[in-house]
Order: C-alpha cells, then sequence, then structure tokens
C-alpha cells in the first residue's frame, strides 16, 4: 500500500493551532518568540502578554536550577532533548504542573543554537489524581516519571497522518512504519469494536490498549479533539500517555479500598453506565452479576428524602462542583449504614458534563463516634446557650472555666476575660470560700447578688450544681436567675397599658385636628406654584414649602392611619391587580437608595400565582414599601431578598407569603417584639438617629390582620433580619374579573422576540418580568460576546443592551451586530446604561444603538421604547 504523501506544512501548523498541548518556541536567552492557542490558555496570559516575559519569569523558584542544567547540557551538546516535570506559575498566581519535552534547533552549517522547541503538557489533575490514590510521594514520583506523550493524527477512516517520534521509545515503532497504516492493525480489537460504537465528538478521553512492536500490548490514556469540516476532511488529534504501570497497581489499589472500606465508581453520563469497584460490591452485599448500572439503580437503594438531596447536589455538580453527599443506607436484613459519597465532574470542550468518578465508604463506625461526641456536646451546649439563667463554670480553685450569654450579659465581662480569673470577682470572697469548704446549702443562701463590671449588683436566686468527671468533683456550675425583673413586670405592664389606651386616644384626636390645616397649606402652596409670573426665587421657596409640608403630612397620614385602624375605621377594597407588577413596582421606589449603598436587590415572585388576584393593592404595596424600605435602610452593605409564594389555595382564595431577608445589623432578640408596637423607633437602637412616627411597622401589623394574615420576624443564625407575613386574596369577584383583560387588549398585540444582555440578575429579572407580562418572548445573556453569538443565530426583533457588561461590553457588541447583519436584518439596539449624565445618550447613539433607557428601569420607559420600535416599524 502506498503512503499517501502528506502536507508537513499544512499538518504541523494544524497540530500547533489545534493541538491540546503547549507548543512554544524559545530564544536561547530566554524569551518566548512563539506560543501556541493551548499554551497562552493553560497559563492564562494573552499572546502579546506571554512574548513579553522570558521562561524564568513563569518558573517556580524551585524549578529554575533544573531548568538552568538542562540548558548547559542542551548548549553543549551533552543531550538534543530533555523530558521533565516542572512548575509554572500562571497569571493568577496559580502553580500549575507542567510535562516539558524540550530540544534545541542549531543553525545547519555553524551549528549555532537558533531556539528551543517545547511541548509543554497540563498534568496539575494528574498529580492530584495520582497523590490521591497511591496516598505516597514514591508512588507518585514513579508513574510521573514513567508518563510519556505520543501526539497522532488520524483521518475519519482511521489512518494515521502523524506521529511524533515518542512513538520509538514507548512502542517500539519508528514513526515512518505508523504513518499511513490504520491504527486498527495496533489496537487491541475488543478496543477497535469499542471505539467502532463511539461518538467521537462527544466526550475526550479515551482508554485504549496499543499493541507493542514485541507483541504485547500496553495500556494508554488518551485526550483527542476532532477538528477540521466535513467538506475538507475531518481529522482527530490525540494525544496518549502510557498508564501501564497505574494498571499493574490495580491490585494495590484494590486492597487499599477493601482495608479503607471505600470503593471507587465511574458514571458516564452519556450513556447512563456507571461501573463499580469490587469493594462497593462488598458495600452493598451485592452479586457480581452485572457489570454496570445506571442512575435509577442507584435511587433504588436510597430513600425519598435522600433522592431529592442527591438530585438536588447534582445540579451544582454539573456545573463543575464536587460531589460531597452524605447518607444512610438500609440493608435487606434491616441493618443500616453511613455511606460517604465523594465524585468530580468532567466537562467537555461546550461545558456539558460527559462523566463523574467518585469513591463510597462506609463511614458507619466514624458516624456512631460523631452521634454520641454530639449528643454530649450539644446536650452541654443547649442546657448554657438556651438557659435564661445565667450559668458560669468554676474549678476547684474557684477560677471559671466558662459562661453563657446570660452570664455575660449579667456581668458586663465577655467569656473570654473571665476565664481563668477567679468567680470571686463575681459572688465574693467569702462566698467562694463558703463552696470550696462543700458548704453548698450556706452559700446558695448567702449569694443574693452578682456584681457587674460597673460596681452595679444585680439580685439573684443562686443554685450550685457540682461538675463530676469520672466520679471525681472537679468543679461547680453557679447558676444564677435575675429576679430584678420579676419585681418590676407587673408594675410596668399596668403602666405601659394604661399609656397606650391614652396614646391611641390622644393621636386620634391631634392627627384629625392638624390634618385640616396642613392640607389647606399643601394645597395653596401647589396653586402658588401654577401663578404665572413667579421669579425664580419665588419657585425655589414655594417648592421648599411644599416638600417640607409633603413630609409633615406624610407623618400625620401614620399618624391617622394608625388612629383609624385602631378604631376600627378602616375597609379593604376587592379591586383586581397583578401581584407581580405590584412587588416590582415597590422594589422599584428602594432602588435608588440600594444602589446608592452599593446593595445588591434580588427580587423572587412564584410563577404559580395567579393573575389577577382581587384584594387592596394599594395597601399591600404601603406593607412592602414599609418593610423593604427599612430592610434597605438598615443594610449597609451585602443586599436584600424578596421572595413571595403560596403558601395556601382554599376555595375562592389564596394565601400567599411575603419574606424580606437583608443582610443588616440584625435585631437584638429582646428588642423583636417591641419593633410592631407603636411609636417604637427602629433607629433607636440600630442608628441613634431616630426618624419618622415608628409607626411604620405597628400600621403594617394591623394591615396584614386586615388582610387576614400575621407578620413575623423568622429566627435564623445568618446576619441580618428576615421579615415575614402572610395575606389572602379572592382568586374571582365576579364582572370585576375580566378588568385587566380588558386593559390589556388595549395594548400593542404584536408579540416580539427580545434579547435582554444583561450582567446582573437582579435588573434582568425586572426587565424580564416587565417585558414578558406584555406577551413578549424573552431570552437571556450576560455579556456582549453570548449577545453576538444569540443574534448570529437567531433573529431578534429587539436587542436591550446594558452598556457595562465583562468580556464585550455593549458598545462593542453593537458595532460587531452591526457588522455581521444587515440593516433590515439588524435588530433594534436598545441601550440600557445607569449613567444618566450629559452626552451619554449621545455616546450611546453614536456607537450604533437606536434608542437609550437609563436605570433604575421603569415600566413607562421600557413602554415608550417599545412604542418607538412600533412606530418605526408601522406595527
Amino acid at each position: 500500500m502506498q503512503v499517501q504523501k502528506v502536507d508537513h506544512h499544512e499538518l504541523f501548523e494544524q497540530i500547533y493551532n489545534q493541538a491540546p498541548i503547549g507548543i512554544a518556541l524559545v530564544a536561547p536567552t530566554g524569551e518566548w518568540r512563539k506560543v501556541n492557542p493551548a499554551f497562552c490558555c493553560m497559563l492564562g496570559f494573552t499572546y502579546e502578554e506571554l512574548t513579553k516575559l522570558t521562561y524564568q519569569d513563569i518558573t517556580h523558584p524551585d524549578d529554575s536550577p533544573q531548568d538552568v542544567i538542562y540548558n548547559c547540557e542542551l548548549f553543549e551538546g551533552k543531550s538534543k532533548e530533555y523530558q521533565y516535570e516542572k512548575r509554572y506559575i500562571h497569571k493568577n498566581g496559580n502553580i500549575l504542573w507542567i510535562s516539558l519535552h524540550v530540544s534545541l534547533v542549531r543553525r545547519e552549517f555553524t551549528d549555532e543554537p537558533l531556539y528551543f522547541i517545547c511541548h509543554i503538557v497540563d498534568i496539575t489533575d494528574r498529580k492530584m489524581s495520582e497523590q490521591k490514590l497511591l496516598h505516597s510521594e514514591e508512588m507518585f514520583k514513579l508513574i510521573t516519571d514513567h508518563a510519556q506523550e505520543i501526539i497522532y493524527i488520524a483521518d475519519q477512516e482511521g489512518v494515521c497522518r502523524f506521529c511524533s517520534p515518542s512513538v520509538q521509545r514507548l512502542l517500539g515503532y519508528s514513526p515512518e512504519e505508523v504513518i499511513g497504516q490504520n491504527n486498527d492493525a495496533y489496537f487491541h480489537p475488543q478496543d477497535v469494536e469499542r471505539i467502532s460504537q463511539m461518538d467521537l465528538t462527544k466526550g475526550n478521553l479515551l482508554n485504549i490498549r496499543v499493541r507493542h512492536k514485541e507483541g504485547h500490548y500496553m495500556w494508554f490514556e488518551t485526550t483527542y479533539k476532532v477538528f477540521g469540516d466535513a467538506e475538507h476532511g475531518q481529522q482527530i488529534l490525540s494525544i496518549g500517555r502510557d498508564v501501564s504501570e497505574r494498571k499493574k497497581h490495580k491490585d494495590i489499589s484494590a486492597e487499599a479500598e477493601r482495608i479503607a472500606l471505600i470503593g471507587s465508581w465511574e458514571w458516564d453520563m452519556v450513556k447512563d453506565q456507571i461501573a463499580l469497584s469490587d469493594q462497593i460490591f462488598e458495600i452493598f452485599e451485592l452479586e457480581r452479576t452485572r457489570k454496570s448500572y445506571c442512575a435509577n439503580d442507584v435511587f433504588k437503594v436510597m430513600n425519598a428524602a435522600d433522592i431529592a438531596s442527591l438530585q438536588e447536589q447534582m445540579e451544582w455538580v454539573k456545573q463543575g462542583k464536587p460531589l460531597d453527599f452524605e447518607y444512610k443506607h438500609s440493608s435487606s436484613d434491616g441493618s443500616e449504614k453511613y455511606l460517604h459519597l465523594r465524585g468530580l465532574i468532567t466537562l467537555d470542550e461546550y461545558q456539558q458534563p460527559v462523566q463523574l468518578n467518585g469513591t463510597l465508604q462506609d463511614i458507619t463506625e466514624r458516624k456512631r463516634i460523631e452521634f454520641k461526641l454530639q449528643e454530649s456536646v450539644e446536650r452541654y451546649t443547649s442546657l448554657k446557650k438556651y438557659n435564661h439563667d445565667a450559668i458560669i463554670s468554676f474549678n476547684m480553685d474557684g477560677n471559671i472555666m466558662n459562661a453563657n450569654p446570660v452570664a455575660v450579659k449579667l456581668t458586663g465581662c465577655p467569656v473570654a476575660e473571665m476565664i481563668d480569673t477567679s468567680i470571686s470577682r463575681f459572688i465574693g470572697a467569702s462566698n467562694l470560700g463558703l463552696i470550696l469548704r462543700s458548704n453548698n446549702e450556706l452559700a446558695e443562701k448567702e449569694i443574693n447578688a452578682v456584681r457587674h463590671t460597673d460596681g452595679t449588683e444585680t439580685e439573684v436566686l443562686a443554685t450550685l450544681a457540682p461538675i463530676i468527671i469520672n466520679n471525681s468533683n472537679v468543679g461547680y456550675y453557679l447558676i444564677a436567675k435575675d429576679i430584678t425583673e420579676q419585681k418590676k413586670l407587673l408594675v410596668a405592664k399596668e403602666t405601659a397599658e394604661r399609656m397606650n389606651k391614652a396614646k391611641s386616644e390622644f393621636l386620634a384626636m391631634m392627627s384629625h385636628e392638624i390634618r385640616t390645616p396642613m392640607n389647606g397649606v399643601i394645597g395653596m402652596t401647589d396653586l402658588l406654584l401654577d401663578t404665572p409670573g413667579l421669579s425664580g426665587e419665588q419657585k425655589e421657596y414655594i417648592e421648599i414649602i411644599q416638600k417640607s409640608g409633603d413630609s409633615l403630612l406624610a407623618i400625620i397620614n401614620d399618624i391617622l392611619d394608625f388612629s383609624k385602624i385602631e378604631s376600627g375605621k378602616t375597609d379593604l377594597v376587592d379591586d383586581p391587580f397583578d401581584l407581580a407588577e405590584i412587588v416590582t413596582e415597590t422594589v422599584q421606589i428602594v432602588k435608588p437608595l440600594a444602589r446608592e449603598k452599593k446593595l445588591d436587590v434580588r427580587m423572587c415572585v412564584d410563577d404559580a400565582i395567579p393573575t389577577p388576584v382581587y384584594g387592596d393593592a394599594y395597601r399591600l404595596k404601603q406593607v412592602l414599601t414599609n418593610i423593604i424600605g427599612n430592610a434597605v435602610k438598615f443594610t449597609s452593605e451585602g443586599g436584600v431578598e424578596i421572595d413571595v409564594g403560596i403558601k395556601e389555595k382554599c376555595g375562592n382564595t389564596v394565601q400567599l407569603y411575603f419574606k424580606v431577608k437583608d443582610s443588616g445589623i440584625g435585631i437584638p432578640v429582646e428588642r423583636k417584639q417591641q419593633l410592631f408596637e407603636p411609636f417604637y423607633q427602629l433607629e433607636n437602637f440600630m442608628t441613634r438617629k431616630p426618624q419618622g412616627t415608628g409607626l411604620g411597622l405597628a400600621i403594617s401589623k394591623k394591615l396584614v390582620e386586615l388582610m387576614q394574615g400575621d407578620i413575623w420576624i423568622e429566627e435564623s443564625d445568618e446576619p441580618g433580619t428576615i421579615f415575614v407575613f402572610t395575606a389572602r386574596f379572592k382568586l374571582t369577584n365576579g364582572e370585576e374579573g375580566n378588568r385587566l383583560d380588558q386593559q390589556q387588549k388595549k395594548n400593542r398585540t404584536s408579540a416580539l422576540r427580545i434579547l435582554i444582555a444583561e450582567d446582573n440578575e437582579v435588573n434582568q429579572l425586572v426587565l424580564s418580568r416587565i417585558i414578558e407580562k406584555k406577551g413578549h418572548v424573552v431570552d437571556h445573556v450576560v455579556d456582549g460576546v453570548e449577545a453576538v453569538e444569540a443574534v448570529k443565530h437567531i433573529a431578534y426583533d429587539i436587542v436591550f443592551m446594558d452598556v457595562h457588561m465583562p468580556r464585550l461590553d455593549g458598545f462593542e457588541a453593537t458595532k460587531m451586530i452591526k457588522e455581521l447583519k444587515s440593516s433590515e436584518d439588524c435588530p433594534y439596539i436598545i441601550a440600557v446604561t445607569a449613567n444618566a449624565v450629559r452626552g451619554d445618550m449621545e455616546n450611546c447613539l453614536k456607537a450604533g444603538m437606536d434608542a437609550y433607557v437609563s436605570k433604575p428601569i421603569k415600566i413607562e420607559s421600557i413602554m415608550q421604547a417599545l412604542e418607538t420600535y412600533y412606530i418605526k416599524n408601522n406595527l
């Protein structure tokens, strides 16, 4: 058979550009002369950045000496090439392990050194996996020392078009013997059959057996890539490394798995096939009648709750997160085991999951020990942490060992400062003497107060309990109950009831008396503003009066609102409204302050909520504004999350829940119940800057109760505060049911295909909801690169283009779209920007954008932009 002539220049250019390993030319002085894309990607540098550096600049300092030795030997002609492993420093500072094959090219006649040719393979993952697998540095070194790679290119029929010289060292063939031959002649027959049934365009990892020239087979781990097109012929580039030594250690690994009660598994996610090691069969006590299983086989031996948890975690795993899952397994004989499931995902070139490799370990004994320890710790911790009394533990010398939060508050001394100091500072030396002399009964009677660090004392009722360990008394617990508040409780309760009643009666009268003249002031101010001939100074003064009047009227309205609710004179209406729009409008009100404080405001409204619902939208918005406004006001960093969903459906009504979570400074436990009392201001203890009436939450509570709901603060260990309230609304209301539908029919009915290019999730959500509510189809991308790609494949009517996005900003993306599309096919591009300064609109239009809207996004501005599109397109 005649060997086909190969265009070596084109062939090597393909190898250079398409190879999944790094290829570089390095000057004798160390500068990078030329590097291929894979090498740039490997190190995170651009071509220009890398060619300005030397190889020493990116080499780990500990590996520089070996580079000097090898380079000297190459210059002196002691060796023609070297292959060794070293560390590079990634652009982001991470350490990258690579396998380096380097040779020196000299001038043909003068033998003068011209440049080094380097082949670089990223072996970081291999290093890590081999360290975990072999558990010894010697085994790790043995495998890496024998790791050799073969670069191999074949056409779709399997005929070799190129093979690197390393094939001689590894398999005994010269490249000339391999080129032109079909790889079926070298692969194991079983592997040939397996490969023939595979779709090589999916995945990039293959384990095969290759026949050595002497007749025996060697195992190779091969990464491959299909390149080229169908018209000119596709080819397969493969890089194989000898893993025969790794196979020899299979028995050792199996024994290690048996001792550690740990088994390995591999899930081919494309074919849904799971291969199990022998030890997993032992753990599950299974017969080895099947070679592979599928995902459903795993679920069959798990309970419903564990299945749900595992499936939820798998969604994160498919995005590249490691699998780490513990669960309880029940055997057929009724015994229980605790199992620990670990795994790492493999993604293809399209970032799609193709394989999951991991381990399963029997951790039953460890869990039993943990449960016993946890039970002991929780009993001890709960006793102290959640006890309403102060608890201080001290040893037989009287030195404090620990204390609970109530004791810290009672003494004014942090636990860290208490430890190893004498408890006599709080109860007196004479009382400590009684305890250490075992006069516990007398000591309990004598300890009637605990001293604070500021010198004050708190009346207490004391109890002493010995600490017994291994039948020995090693110390005592002092349990001190503060009885001060018990004495004051009855008097305070009666006083508060009288004061609250007097307050309500007084406010009901005064708010009515003040409201009438205030309305006159505000009304006359509005009339004055419409009077012609006002000077600029007069208009400014009148506007100041108007703003001051509005602020004062808002305070009066709060007081009057509260008085009306208290007196039972507030009635709710039953009008149809779109709940998602109400929540969105409320969020837009607080957006300016949130943006000023650089807070992330997120909103999630359950799509299952019917539209419309019937109720008092104004009163609901009043409650939402108060709670969301407080969340933004008292949060300095982080963000606010609003979650709305269905709690219960019953007949013609639906009960919804509204949850507002912030990452602010939080609210002390003792203050939470007071927040819903009239005239109690959050600012009093959170900012020390009193504002408003202190009626906001009290009114909100009353309105929520009128809407047949409840409001509370949800307990959480996380920082910040979680306000939750419920409200009940009707689903139908007679003839009112068609009001929204009739109103919507007045709007344009042409459904548009719209692309939103926006990297902020909250802004993306708000804009999407506004557009989708009008019946349009919406797609999302998060940067300019994705926006250009989306427009290439889909004919969009409108693109809402955020100006500032990662990778490619809105200006550049617009320019590329305009170049790609003709004027007839180009979508209508609307700039979306937070910069509302002079000249910003001109910059957007100059960049080729067709319209402009500024943030915060308002419904009116979006509708106006869509209306402009309709008009320009005669729709």
